[in-house]
Formats: structure tokens, sequence, C-alpha cells
């Protein structure tokens, strides 16, 4: 008979702690991040099939965006990603498919919030709450970050996106319009996407909207069996969405509509056509396209789009804005306050760059690597190392006790730029060799951080 040892016997105490580690790592198997959301890793990587940029890259393009929008002069903005409810339904409008179907909602108590779906209303609730026309006349306004939005999640769209956005309030000129205009332009050239196609249209007035929405309403209602039932929907409560149809039937229908250009006034079309000679005075090119419309309201006189044969047909735009006038009333501001600005989708941004080849390759490599022999100096190379950092210099050193050999894997796998070894002989003496990972060679060297920095980092 075999005998048997303890180490088989299965005791209750065992037995709870085995079931305990399963369930752990049932868990940790488990528990993945939330469909229509992605992690953004120090590497790329990729989320359900499709590529993510690692960390450095998304920072290379916003510390891009912030240098472009500050040579404009526009300064960050930072707003809750909760917002009320009520602001966000009063200022995107209750009829649009983000309102009715699209928004993370809920309550807490008796206050109903909402995960920001976009940034412009709450950028114009900061500015009126706390009176930021009394520090500028002109508030040049950026922002980047995150948004929320319920929809179903395919390429280039997320339920967790992220954008930036200039929003300049305050001002009513044109040149103001040209300027947003430009600087939008300018962070795509700046990134080096250049296969860019702008689409601008006059809204005029709010005057000029009635008269427009119930001739399109008049021309559509024959042909109502033809549209689809969101057109259909779309015809009594706001019909100018259907200007936005990617429906060939229904932009065969189009072609013979009302055009908005022809109701704006004469002071709508003077200001466009000033508008266009800004453009043309700086390089950019456009497209006049009569059937870009921002549906909402309280939208006035300029809209534009950004688009770019980078991305799919179906999904092309990267950044689109224009002037929003009546917002301000809208979320319950005493008087009109005029403003323009646009709002861009940086996955999007993303799509383009690697369908161009373009994604941003940063070196985060570490200057300097610094092997420790024997583990007697530890504290040296603690204190080394905060000095080499505090001089300017990158630096990692071991933190597992592990030998020269694997020091010098790791030093490898991390593309160290230089290595250093450093036992007791060397702490004695004040002085070591450093090599130089690229090409092989070794010199010797003073343990200061002032010297290693300029050997590493040469001017």
């Amino acid at each position: 008979m075999r005998k048997l040892n303890s180490s088989h016997i299965d005791s209750p105490s065992n037995q709870v702690q085995r079931n305990a580690y399963d369930v752990k790592k049932q868990a940790a198997e488990s528990f993945r991040s939330i469909k229509g959301t992605f992690d953004v890793l120090p590497t790329a990587s990729s989320a359900d099939g499709r590529a993510i940029a690692g960390s450095a890259a998304w920072r290379h393009v916003e510390r891009t965006v912030v240098d472009v929008l500050g040579r404009y002069g526009a300064r960050e903005i930072r707003t809750p990603i909760l917002e009320p409810t009520a602001l966000i339904a009063r200022g995107i409008g209750q009829l649009t498919d983000i309102v009715s179907k699209e928004m993370f909602a809920f309550e807490r108590e008796d206050t109903h919030y909402v995960l920001r779906p976009e940034v412009t209303a709450p950028v114009m609730r900061a500015y009126l709450q706390h009176h930021l026309d009394q520090e500028r006349s002109v508030q040049k306004l950026f922002y980047i970050g995150p948004c929320f939005r319920a929809e179903r999640p395919q390429k280039g769209r997320y339920r967790q996106f992220h954008q930036f956005g200039v929003e300049y309030i305050g001002t009513d000129t044109v040149r103001a319009d040209a300027e947003v205009i430009t600087m939008m332009v300018d962070v795509y050239h700046a990134l080096g996407i250049d296969d860019l196609r702008l689409r601008v249209n006059t809204l005029g007035d709010e005057n000029a909207r009635p008269a427009f929405k119930e001739a399109l309403q008049s021309y559509l209602r024959p042909f109502a069996d033809d549209l689809s039932e969101t057109s259909r929907r779309r015809l009594d409560e706001n019909p100018l969405r259907i200007l936005d149809t990617k429906n060939p039937r229904e932009r065969e229908l189009l072609e013979e509509a009302p055009s908005l250009i022809n109701f704006v006034s004469t002071e709508s079309r003077d200001r466009y056509d000033a508008l266009l000679e800004m453009l043309d005075g700086v390089g950019i090119r456009y497209i006049e396209d009569p059937f870009l419309v921002r549906g909402l309201d309280y939208y006035t006189e300029t809209a534009f789009e950004l688009e770019s044969d980078l991305l799919d047909s179906a999904q092309s735009a990267l950044a689109g804005g224009g002037r929003y006038d009546l917002l301000a009333s809208e979320i319950g501001a005493k008087n009109p306050t005029p403003a323009v600005g646009f709002a861009a989708g940086i996955e999007r941004l993303f799509l383009a760059l690697e369908s161009a080849g373009k994604i941003p390759v940063t070196d985060e490599r570490p200057d300097i690597f610094v092997v420790l022999v024997d583990n007697e100096g530890d504290a040296w190379a603690t204190s080394f190392a905060h000095q080499l950092r505090a001089a300017g210099v990158s630096c990692e050193i071991d933190l597992s006790g592990r030998s020269v050999k694997a020091q010098m894997r790791e030093a490898n796998r991390v593309g160290a730029k230089h290595v250093i070894v450093v036992g007791e002989t060397e702490r004695a003496s004040g002085s070591a060799k450093l090599k130089n990972m690229a090409d092989g060679t070794e010199r010797d060297v003073s343990l200061s951080a002032d010297e290693i920095r300029l050997l590493c980092i040469p001017d």
C-alpha cells in the first residue's frame, strides 16, 4: 500500500485557501475594460482588434495640439466630466440622437447627472458661471479630454472617446471665424496630416432659419415615403438634420431641394464672402457645401467641417464646428453671447495618422542604466540615481537585486543608451567606465552627475 505524505492530505483549510485562490484567479481573468472603452498602455496595443497607440504617442499629439493652439493665444480650460443633465439637454437639444439615445445619465437623490457627451456646452456654462467676460473681452479657450456616448462601438467610435477643441467666446467678427478654422487646420499640418478637405457653408442669422425650414419641409413632405424612418422623424422635428444624410436616395432627392444660401440676408452673404476671402488669403482650400448644416437652433452664420480621405468615406470627418451665438441664451444667459469654435476627435486623428504611416515615434529610452555589482551599494546607488535625475538625466537602476548579467539584459531590454557598472572599487575611486550601448565604446568617467550629463546628453 502506498504511503501518503502529509502534503497529499486535503485539509479543510487547504480547500478553503484553494477555493479563494480560484475565485481570485477567475475574477482576474474575467475583469476587462468595458465595451467601447480601451486602455492606453505605455506601448502600442490593441482593443477589440483595433490598434491603440501607446501613451507616448498620445502625449506627443496632445503636446502638439497645446503648442499650436498656444501660438494663437488660446488658454486651457478643464471642465468636470459630470455635468447637469439639463445643461446638456438644453445645450445640445432635446431632439438630437445624443440626448434621446446616447447619454450616460443617472441620478443621485434629487440631482440628475450626465457623463459629458461633448464639451462646448460645459465650456459655455463655465464662462457664464465664472463671469469670464469680466476678465477678457474675448476668451480663447481650448480643452482636451474624454467624452462619453452610449453608441454602438465601431471603428473610430467608442463609448469613451477623446476630444480637443477651441471655443472663442465674446466676439462676433469674421476674423474670429477665420482664425478658428486656421488654427484647426494648423494642428493637423503640424502632425503631418496634409490630406485635408475643408467644407464650409453659411447658416445665416436666426431670422433665416424658420423660412428655410418651412421651405425644406414643404419640398420633402411629398417624398416622405422615400425617406428613412430617421429622416421621416426629423422632417417634423428638425428637418435640417436630413441634410446630413448619407442615404443615396435621400441625397438624390436633396439635389433639387431649396438651398439655405438663398434664404440668408445680404449681411450674412457678405459675411460669408469675407470669410472665404480670408481663407484664400492664408492658402486654405475649401469646398462650399450647401448641405453642411448644424441642426440646432442656436447655430448661426459660419459652419465648417474638416475631412480626410485617409479615413473611411462613411466616417471621413476629422473635426467640425461653427458659430453658435445663441447657445448662451439657450442655457440661461440673459443676453446672447457670440461664440465660435470647433471640436475634433483624437481617435479619428490617430486613424488618419495610422493610415498616413505617421504615428508618432518617441524616444523614451533611459539615458543611463546603473548596474550595481554588490548589494552593499544600495544606498549609494539610490543617491547617485537621484543626483543624475536632478541633473536632467533619465536614469534607471535595478530594483530586483539581480546579477550583473541579468542587469545588463534588463538595460538592453529597456533600450538604455548608456550603462555604467559600479562596484566597491568604483565607489572607492570615484570613477567607472561608461559604455555606449549603440557602438559598444567605453570611456572612463568620474561618478559626477554633471560630467555624466554632458556625455549622455550633449548640447
